[in-house]
């Protein structure tokens, strides 16, 4: 039977981010509540050791008019029998109690270990249990698949006339999957892994299941083979990948003390509507935009186009897109009704400016812009202010740099804005200036009090690091800013690249342990060296996780590393003329 994960995950009921469960209102875990469209369903990966290596059992389902997920190569599995609670009594090697703690659920989790039995035991013929009949034939047993499939009797008749125990010993919990919102059919699955039981043979039952396969993960991934695999069963695979064998597998499953939901969501992308997972950088804005599954969001970022993020916030992206700016710089129009701010311009774009100057128009004939905000001065963030003012006559509010090098040279701002202050844009729309100095000297993050959305320039990246380059990067100066962050009352964040970005802290506590993990590897470089060396000597071992590429790039910010080093007095430079450096230990 079908398992119905097809697409896939933000909202509801955890969703691929919060992984733990949070405490009620008296301190107790709160269990798990299955959305009410949603089936209740368990699956089954048959592991076991063959000669290429470890493989996994699939099967390709039966083509059938109208199902999306016909002919798809998938794990056995199925939904939930209201009689899988009958066969309680014969199950061995798990309790209901213990299982539905496993699975943070309040009572019936050891249904999902009897649906899982019994749905490999429909599809592919093996029977994960103990008692005399279990060394029968396929064929002796075919009827009983028959019956149960066409829900004739439950799995516990089949017990009680052949004296069976089911065997859930084995059974360990794998992943939990969510169906995305907006589509006809959600399925709320259980995965479990196994160690396909010796001496049985998996026998297709050709109307669910039409073919069986043993394959190898990189087999099955393999496009060459030409399988149809549903998002589910790729990131499965991709994990069962990593392993050499069952054991390796089953033994990282058992060790996971959490097992986060994961539900996919359905976005709008170039070629139509595509699924979106929760670790790829559109999911978290989408949830925010579509939590319906409308799938009318937009999963990619297109130079130009106006995103409505909020009743008081719309995005538009330049058409810089590189190396060092993703997919471009983002500005953002804030506002309401005919009066509205931008910040960060851009590039100085004609096409770019354009865009902005009719964004604002089509908020209504008497809109228009009253101010230009910048974050920071480098080239890809400021430059437009000029020419967007010039159209507009909006003035432009920003800081200068300290040190002019790699700066916009033409950033002339009518005022300097200072920290803390606070700007009202419109009636329930207020600015507060926040000074994040580290990246840059000059840089300033923009608080949206009332949706405790931060937009952050590049303090602040997706999906990256950000680069600190001294003499104007300050790598203290980062830390103590991101420390600061943690204090504000934040919900989103919105930064100078890429998409919106949610549970800003965990976000920022995040980037301040990995400076510090790079830190720390600088003063383990440091330490191996005998004789003083220079900030280049030390990336190879430094930036060993990163390509030898962005080596150069990666320089600048280790130097930045080192001489937060010299002002915490753990290492010195021989002179500032050779640029060795030494640990003083």
């Amino acid at each position: 039977m079908d398992t119905g994960v097809h697409a896939g995950p933000h909202t509801g009921p955890h969703v691929g981010r919060r992984a733990a469960p949070h405490a009620g209102a008296r301190g107790a875990p709160s269990h798990y509540q299955a959305p009410p469209d949603a089936r209740l369903a368990a699956s089954v990966l048959f592991l076991r050791d063959g000669v290429p290596g470890l493989e996994v059992l699939m099967l390709r389902r039966a083509e059938r008019d109208g199902d999306l997920r016909g002919g798809a190569a998938v794990f056995p599995g199925g939904v939930l029998d209201a009689r899988d609670r009958e066969a309680h009594a014969f199950c061995i090697g798990a309790d209901d109690a213990a299982m539905s703690a496993r699975l943070n659920l309040p009572a019936g989790g050891l249904d999902y270990l009897v649906a899982a039995v019994r749905e490999s035991f429909e599809e592919v013929g093996l029977l994960l249990a103990a008692g005399r009949s279990v060394a029968m034939t396929a064929a002796a047993l075919h009827p009983w698949r028959d019956r149960l499939q066409t829900g004739e009797v439950g799995i516990a008749a089949l017990c009680r006339e052949h004296a069976l125990q089911l065997d859930c010993s084995g059974l360990v919990y794998w992943s939990h999957w969510l169906t995305p919102p907006g589509v006809p059919k959600r399925f709320d699955t259980r995965f479990f892994a196994v160690r396909a039981p010796a001496g049985q043979e998996a026998v297709a039952d050709y109307g669910e299941a039409v073919e069986l396969m043993w394959l190898t993960p990189a087999a099955a991934l393999d496009p060459a083979r030409g399988l149809k695999l549903l998002p589910v069963t790729q990131r499965t695979l991709q994990q069962l990948a990593r392993h050499a064998d069952a054991e390796s597998a089953l033994a990282q499953a058992r060790a996971r003390t959490v097992i986060p939901l994961t539900m996919p969501r359905r976005a709008f992308a170039a070629k139509g509507v595509r699924v979106v997972l929760p670790d790829e950088l559109p999911y978290a804005e989408i949830g925010r935009l579509d939590p319906e599954g409308r799938a009318d969001v937009h999963a990619d970022i297109v130079a130009g186009r106006a995103v409505h993020l909020s009743p008081h916030v719309i995005r538009i992206t330049a058409p810089n897109p590189g190396p060092m700016t993703g997919p471009g710089t983002n500005s953002y129009l804030v506002g309401r009704g005919d009066a509205w701010t931008c910040i960060d311009p851009g590039p100085a774009s004609p096409e770019h400016v354009r865009a902005l100057v009719d964004a604002v128009k089509a908020q209504g004939a008497a809109a228009r812009l009253e101010r230009i905000l910048v974050t920071h001065t480098h080239r890809d963030h400021s430059p437009g202010a000029a020419p967007l003012a010039q159209a507009t006559g909006a003035p432009v509010l920003g800081r200068l740099a300290a040190f002019p090098e790699w700066q916009d040279q033409s950033f002339a701002p009518m005022r300097e804005p200072q920290h803390g202050e606070r700007l009202v844009l419109a009636e329930g729309v207020t600015l507060r200036i926040i000074h994040t100095p580290g990246h840059a000297s000059n840089h300033l993050c923009y608080l949206l009090e009332e949706e405790k959305t931060l937009f952050t320039g590049d303090h602040v990246m997706q999906g990256s690091t950000v680069v600190i380059n001294p003499p104007d990067g300050d790598m203290a100066a980062y830390l103590r800013a991101l420390e600061a962050l943690l204090a504000e009352d934040l919900e989103w964040l919105a930064p100078g690249h890429g998409f919106l970005v949610a549970e800003p802290h965990e976000v920022l506590r995040g980037l301040i342990a990995h400076r510090l993990r790079r830190e720390a590897k600088v003063v383990a470089a440091l330490q191996r060296e005998k004789a003083p060396a220079t900030a280049g000597a030390l990336v190879p071992a430094v930036y060993d996780d990163v390509p030898a590429a962005l080596h150069g790039v990666a320089e600048r910010s280790l130097l930045a590393h080192l001489i937060k080093l010299e002002g915490d007095g753990r290492a010195a430079r021989s002179s500032s003329e050779d640029r060795l450096w030494r640990w003083l230990g």
